[in-house]
């Protein structure tokens, strides 16, 4: 402070007085606190920039950690979603069309006996994995007659396992499938379902037009289905 109090009167008296100057370094200056500004950007800026390179380190080890999920082209591509040769056999899916029998019981309900309207509104956005399916007219007569069940339900082609032919891939364009659920008897009592599913004389058939069913199957599930003429059958 002794260093500085020479240069400050002297700058003093440039601009004031000589009486003044005594006066103004002892009220206003002398017992002032110099607050000098910092060079350094202020702790809420290298905080907020710690915290971005934070983020962006912890992004990087999360996308290290988790892989990058498969698209469509590359599933594909590695074939996950075909049917291995292996697993090309009917006693395989013998199971799964039990299940599915059971499904469509519990979807139609009493419409199992009566069929009509009420019957092909559900049946148009029912899940046909597991069900038994036979080929009853197509634009080419190879394909008519193949029997078996569905495996998969793709938006153009359903693929059937038959029982001596393996795999068949049957295109939806222009083929009509018949598809059978053994109706138990009615005045036959809940526990005796199973028992019923093997001794039942009465057949519900029902015909799908896969023209109508170029869609995938949980795309079709959330579809509403008008009724309408078709001048192609």
């Amino acid at each position: 402070m002794a260093t500085l109090q020479p240069l400050t009167q002297e700058l003093l008296a440039r601009a004031h007085p000589p009486e003044t100057i005594e006066r103004i370094f002892g009220e206003k200056i002398q017992h002032r606190k110099l607050r000098l500004r910092q060079s350094s950007p202020p702790p809420s800026a290298l905080n907020a920039r710690n915290a971005r390179r934070k983020a962006r380190q912890e992004k990087k080890e999360k996308e290290r950690q988790k892989p990058k999920p498969l698209s469509s082209r590359q599933r594909r591509e590695l074939g996950l979603h075909d049917v291995p040769a292996t697993g090309q056999s009917y006693d395989i899916y013998a199971g799964l069309n039990k299940l599915w029998i059971g499904y469509a019981r519990e979807l139609l309900g009493r419409d199992i006996y009566t069929g009509g309207a009420g019957a092909a509104a559900k049946l148009a956005s029912a899940e046909l994995h597991g069900a038994a399916a036979q080929v009853v007219r197509s634009r080419c007569p190879g394909r008519v007659g193949i029997k078996g069940i569905i495996v998969r339900d793709r938006k153009f082609v359903i693929e059937i396992v038959t029982q001596k032919r393996g795999l068949k891939v049957v295109p939806k364009d222009g083929t009509t499938f018949r598809i059978e659920v053994p109706a138990p008897p009615e005045d036959a009592p809940a526990a005796d379902a199973e028992q019923g599913a093997r001794g039942a004389a009465q057949i519900f058939a029902f015909e799908v037009h896969g023209d109508q069913l170029m869609l995938r199957s949980a795309d079709r599930a959330n579809r509403k289905f008008k009724q309408h003429f078709l001048k192609d059958l």
